[in-house]
């Protein structure tokens, strides 16, 4: 069962929300919260698979709420999800650098929204090349772009090829195709470059990619 908290100021979000989610069998609501303190709140005390966190709310923004859960090493396995209304919110890539498995646009289609849900439950990032893609990349190219260091010497240049890949967007089948390798061996090396580097899922993969100066927007153009 995929546990999930709420949190939006809006109770009319969080009820449509709740009636896309509680009608599938694997998924249950196991909280609501109206600002991101609550929020956080609710994390420590259910330890939920997914929080759905709208990024504007009173006491506490999601931002910052994402910040605090993502750093708690209690809520290791607690993964956080921004909602946002996408060309409104300037604050979706620092939600991803703060520790965001990724982001949802609000008025996504039910079948989305049980995808991401069931997508970053399972430890995966939501990383769509349609839309994320553009955001990341916009807004990496405001952001400053600090120093990665030494962290990047631990990878093979096999393994740097993939993180770069991993930063355009593409899947580990897309990566596959690129490489000339097998899905499985794609995702092999995703998975020992989070290792290596530290990171908790993809979504961090692809902000280190941009932040190191490993691509730049429209790299795979």
């Amino acid at each position: 069962m995929i546990r999930v908290v709420l949190a939006d100021d809006q109770t009319l979000v969080r009820a449509g929300f709740r009636s896309i989610l509680s009608d599938e069998e694997d998924i249950e609501v196991v909280g609501e919260a109206g600002d991101g303190e609550r929020a956080i709140g609710l994390a420590r005390e259910l330890r939920p698979d997914v929080v759905l966190m709208d990024i504007r709310m009173p006491v506490l923004d999601g931002l910052e709420a994402t910040r605090r859960i993502t750093a708690d090493e209690r809520l290791e396995g607690v993964r956080v999800v921004i909602l946002t209304t996408f060309d409104a919110d300037d604050h979706v890539y620092g939600a991803l650098r703060a520790g965001a498995s990724g982001f949802l646009v609000k008025d996504t289609e039910p079948m989305e929204l049980l995808h991401a849900v069931r997508v970053v439950a399972r430890g995966d990032a939501l990383i769509s090349p349609a839309v994320t893609r553009r955001l990341i990349a916009e807004f990496a190219g405001r952001s400053d772009r600090p120093d990665p260091g030494p962290r990047l010497n631990a990878l093979t240049e096999r393994e740097r090829e993939v993180l770069g890949l991993v930063g355009a967007g593409l899947s580990n089948d897309e990566i596959a195709g690129r490489l000339v390798l097998s899905p499985a061996t794609a995702k092999t090396h995703v998975s020992r470059i989070m290792t290596k580097l530290a990171v908790r899922d993809r979504a961090q993969l692809v902000i280190l990619a941009y932040e190191s100066g490993m691509i730049t927007p429209g790299w795979l153009a």
